[in-house]
């Protein structure tokens, strides 16, 4: 699997050209975008990143990638990022690396957005295999819990570990979230979620992705443009 991660991240990074401001995403074939993009820093490509997570941020840094925050890049020219999973629509369900909240502040703010995945990633229905990740206020908790049971959603509370809640980058937790037969309508839904106080933000990504890049064992990438 590691082949088609690499060959996809590594052609996401091709489309970075000189003077752009880049979302930088989140995960593990993001992971061979930054080691691309590094190379072609110390080449001589004039770019600076807007990382998405406090992990990136360090791979970028060690890369020697420059690095700005939103407030001074208010645009960002390409953002390249992954997805747990789209559909033909490109509608995605992002954040099983708990970076939700700032991958779609970064995906809003970007001109284009280029999404990195191996074939595994590509569905007909989303939230099929992939739980929806949904970024709660910890005081909220227990309030989103039941509001999502009267949708017959079943969530369940990330752990970092057997003892220890998970806690993402903006001190926020998660709570994993299986509906009845997968997600039907991405955007109604993702309306729906919006209206749940002390829900922060959904992994539901619609309407963000423009390009995608699809990696294969065989080296070979396949690009696809949204209908």
């Amino acid at each position: 699997m590691s082949q088609s991660k690499e060959a996809a991240g590594r052609r996401a990074a091709d489309f970075a050209e000189d003077g752009m401001t880049l979302g930088l995403g989140t995960g593990s074939t993001v992971h061979f975008a930054l080691l691309a993009l590094g190379e072609r820093v110390r080449d001589g490509l004039s770019v600076r990143g807007v990382p998405t997570s406090v992990e990136t941020e360090s791979k970028a840094r060690d890369l020697g990638i420059p690095l700005v925050g939103l407030e001074e890049a208010p645009t960002i020219d390409l953002t390249i990022d992954g997805a747990d999973e789209i559909d033909p629509a490109f509608h995605m369900i992002k954040g099983g690396g708990g970076a939700l909240l700032r991958e779609k502040v970064v995906a809003r703010a970007s001109k284009r957005v280029v999404i990195v995945v191996d074939p595994n990633k590509v569905v007909e229905r989303l939230g099929i295999r992939f739980l929806l990740p949904l970024e709660v206020v910890p005081f909220a908790r227990s309030l989103v819990q039941r509001e999502l049971e009267r949708m017959d959603a079943a969530p369940v509370l990330r752990l970092a570990d057997q003892d220890r809640v998970y806690r993402t980058d903006n001190g926020n937790e998660i709570l994993d979230t299986r509906f009845p037969g997968g997600i039907a309508d991405p955007p109604a839904l993702e309306e729906k979620l919006a209206l749940i106080p002390g829900l922060v933000e959904s992994g539901l990504f619609v309407g963000l992705a423009d390009q995608l890049v699809i990696g294969h064992e065989s080296g070979e990438v396949e690009l696809r443009e949204r209908p």
